[in-house]
């Protein structure tokens, strides 16, 4: 019985240093939103990914290494004065699979339903913390 909690409890402590750690090497940007068609894309051509997806932008693209990355990506704020912009728990994840061109208004577009999941999309442009997961 002992060494169950003790592996309980070492497993609630690591879980927590992993939390930790993915909190610490969050980056901060902007995300807003694009609408379909969502394909063709940068990345992937006609494939359809789904709608769970973003587009990278310079910040990030690398000279398209990012795509099929999946990132994690948090509502903080408005950026255009909504108030409260953020949804639920404010949190998606999307997989880069599109290329967000010169000019791009955030370090990441999001499509319009990974947005909306996470922030009202009247807001149009939200502050955001996100990390490569």
């Amino acid at each position: 019985m002992a060494v169950v909690k003790m592996s309980s409890t070492a497993l609630m402590m690591v879980g927590l240093v992993f939390g930790l750690v993915s909190v610490v090497s969050a980056d901060y940007g902007t995300a807003t939103f694009y609408e379909p068609p969502y394909i063709p894309s940068a990345c992937n051509g006609y494939k359809n990914d789904g709608v769970m997806i973003a587009a990278a932008s310079d910040v990030i693209w690398n000279n398209r290494a990012a795509c099929g990355r999946m990132y994690r990506v948090r509502c903080t704020a408005t950026k255009n004065g909504v108030p409260q912009p953020c949804r639920g728990n404010g949190v998606v994840t999307v997989k880069i699979v599109d290329y967000c061109p010169a000019g791009c208004a955030g370090t990441i577009d999001l499509s319009k339903e990974a947005f909306a999941m996470i922030a009202d999309p009247d807001s149009g442009k939200i502050r955001i913390e996100y990390n490569q997961v």
